[in-house]
């Protein structure tokens, strides 16, 4: 690596090592290093290229694993670095071995440029990356700074996360944004957590530490197939498919304006201790992640009325769209827990595009193939409403008795429709209550079942029986291999 001082340096800013990683990523004795001897002779002796790159296995599986050295050159990009990388992912996809990445790099340098004596027009035209996350998992840990191609390598990936205080993600550092923007701003503000992992969704989850990120990507894969030309492995379940969770009687309120916990149910549905989830800091209208029925991988969906009432806005239009290309890309069949009031209004989220940003959601789902499964819990209306399940090919769709939906939600379609009616009424809050009730009555699903709008109505303490035989059809159809559509970053 760099040295004693330059190892020392990076230990005291609280980072493990490039080696140190991967020693702690893979399972132990199983890591064989590629371009070993690569590097540059110098006057002041060999230094090494600064990166670590080579195969191994997590949890008994093979995959690649990469690894920057930032006590090198603090990581600056150089072309010897450059071919490693591009190798050892272009090996990842031919072998279809699974992807982890560490990033803990600087910037492009001048540096570079006075070594070669020219500028090069910004690309990587050896980088496969869109069909790389067609075929293979990618996961990748920001360790540390990760500006320029770094910010490209955590985001071209299904999943990352980014270590608090010693990760920062940014498309410049801080000198270039004083210089380009007049901002003064520091690496945190500008690339930190909470910049990233808690809104804007660059980053999908955060860890306080370099060992708890390392295990959030080994609980992410292991839910994944090697490649997309494989199926998700079923393991061992000893959670009784017939179990049937009392509090999921009480688990909606009957009033409509009251949350409850959508993790809550969520946990009560699937394998015990087997829901993962992602993205949980933003977006957080929807709960997106990963889960077992049955000891059967499975992607799941549900709402949180705690933000904008479960309602769609532009960042869960993003995060919905991105977790169905990832389940499809990897066949998870995928189960819909809805509470679905409708895209978020107002001016600001007009100004934000939430509507287009839905209808791409709606598209993502449409172009999505494998087995669906809806789940109506309480509410289902409105644009946003479309997107909880395909309309164009098999979707199972069941509700619980507290379902509702409809093209709007009554209170607010009440007061658009009978508004006159109702201001001219002698007790106008009274008429408001009439009219609602008289609607809210037409609006039952078991109305819906009698015209097989709605496949079942059930007792919501059926729910993880019901998933756990769906779980069973879902795998006898699924199909390995390539989506024609690729994965959308």
């Amino acid at each position: 690596m760099g040295g004693p001082d330059a190892l020392a340096r990076q230990h005291g800013k609280g980072k493990l090592d490039a080696r140190e990683r991967i020693a702690r990523m893979v399972d132990s004795g199983t890591f064989r290093e590629v371009g070993v001897l690569t590097g540059t002779d110098g006057d002041d002796g060999f230094l090494p290229s600064n990166i670590v790159v080579g195969t191994g296995r997590v949890g008994g599986r093979r995959v690649v694993v990469e690894s920057d050295d930032f006590t090198v050159r603090a990581g600056t990009p150089e072309q010897a670095a450059g071919e490693k990388r591009t190798y050892i992912e272009t090996y990842a996809k031919t072998m279809r071995l699974p992807i982890v990445r560490f990033v803990d790099q600087a910037g492009a340098s001048l540096r570079m440029i006075q070594e070669t004596g020219y500028t090069k027009i910004p690309s990587n035209p050896l980088w496969d990356w869109l069909d790389i996350l067609s075929e293979i998992p990618v996961v990748a840990i920001a360790s540390g700074p990760a500006p320029g191609m770094g910010v490209w390598r955590v985001a071209a990936s299904h999943f990352s996360v980014q270590v608090r205080g010693i990760g920062q993600v940014f498309a410049a550092g801080p000198p270039i944004v004083a210089a380009g923007m007049g901002q003064t701003v520091t690496a945190e503000e500008l690339g930190g957590a909470q910049v990233h992992a808690e809104y804007s969704g660059v980053v999908d989850n955060v860890a306080d530490t370099e060992d708890e990120a390392m295990e959030q990507a080994r609980r992410f894969l292991s839910y994944l197939p090697q490649n997309a030309y494989r199926l998700p492995e079923r393991i061992d379940c000893h959670d009784p498919v017939d179990r049937a969770d009392e509090s999921l009687v009480d688990a909606i309120p009957r009033n409509p304006r009251r949350v409850y916990d959508a993790r809550a149910v969520i946990a009560s549905i699937f394998d015990e201790s087997s829901v993962f989830e992602i993205g949980p800091g933003w977006g957080r209208s929807l709960v997106t992640g990963f889960a077992r029925l049955d000891g059967y991988a499975v992607g799941f969906f549900a709402n949180d009325g705690r933000f904008f009432g479960g309602g769609m806005d532009d960042l869960a239009a993003e995060k919905f769209a991105r977790h169905v290309d990832l389940c499809d890309t990897f066949h998870l069949p995928i189960v819909n827990l809805v509470d679905q009031p409708g895209t978020v209004i107002g001016v600001e989220h007009e100004r934000r595009g939430t509507a287009r940003k839905g209808l791409r959601a709606l598209a993502a789902v449409e172009q999505s193939s494998v087995p669906w499964c809806s789940v109506v819990l309480r509410r289902l209306f409105g644009l946003g409403g479309a997107t909880y399940g395909p309309w164009r090919r098999l979707n199972t769709r069941i509700a619980w008795p507290s379902a509702r939906w409809g093209s709007m939600p009554i209170e607010g379609g009440v007061d658009a429709l009978f508004r006159r009616e109702i201001e001219a009424a002698d007790d106008p809050a009274a008429r408001r209550g009439e009219l609602e009730a008289h609607f809210a009555a037409m609006g039952s699903p078991q109305k819906t079942a009698e015209k097989f709008g709605i496949n079942d109505v059930i007792d919501p303490r059926e729910t993880r029986g019901f998933l756990c035989d769906w779980v069973l059809d879902a795998y006898g159809v699924l199909e390995a291999g390539v989506r024609r559509r690729g994965m959308r970053p």
